[in-house]
């Protein structure tokens, strides 16, 4: 399985609580929802369908799988939604239980032990392991070097501070543009992934 990463992103790097005002206000990020304006449904939807497509299984943190859990159940119907709900879900967390997974087919990661599973997961054949948000551990995948492609939607826009997706740790990661997409007026898709020197994983940029 690849591990691919799927995330909005702003020009500074981050990443937290794109979607909702109450999303992430971690460290008092006051920002949420802030890639909503530049959402281009006709650009960016069918990036998102089709990662879907080559998705075998969906990887959470756990404020992301909560936030995507109160949602999706009750939905059922949509296909995209029944989608969601049908497809295996992992969860990386410290404080949930399996009891706490009321979500359909959602199961949870060893926590002492979340890269090592991850690792294990990445050695099955079949589709993707998508990732969306889940700050906290896509950077983690990052830093373990176990992506195999990010699919971004970079954002015109400045924050300031919050969650970034890319740690400072020193280690340089070539990339490659594989596709890129644009949407009036500012709006670009843009597949990209590590060189030849870095390995032989993809990366798709969606810039908005």
């Amino acid at each position: 399985m690849r591990v691919v990463l799927g995330d909005f992103i702003s020009l500074d790097r981050v990443v937290q609580a794109p979607g909702g005002a109450d999303e992430d206000t971690d460290n008092g990020f006051a920002h949420g929802g802030w890639s909503m304006p530049f959402f281009d449904p006709e650009t960016m939807g069918p990036p998102m369908e089709a990662a879907m497509e080559t998705t075998e299984a969906l990887l959470f943190g756990r404020r992301t799988w909560q936030g995507m859990a109160a949602v999706w159940p009750d939905r059922a119907g949509d296909p995209f939604a029944d989608r969601m709900n049908e497809i295996p879900k992992y969860v990386a967390s410290r404080t949930l239980t399996e009891d706490d997974l009321t979500w359909s087919h959602s199961t949870l990661l060893p926590p002492d032990d979340v890269v090592g599973e991850i690792r294990r997961l990445k050695q099955h054949s079949g589709g993707d392991l998508l990732v969306w948000g889940s700050a906290h551990l896509a950077r983690d995948l990052v830093r373990h070097d176990l992506v195999d492609e990010y699919r971004l939607m970079i954002e015109p826009v400045i924050l300031g501070g919050g969650k970034r997706l890319f740690p400072d740790d020193t280690t340089m990661r070539p990339l490659e543009l594989v596709e890129r997409r644009s949407a009036p007026p500012v709006c670009t898709s843009a597949p990209i992934g590590p060189s030849d020197a870095q390995g032989s994983a993809t990366a798709a940029a969606e810039q908005a």
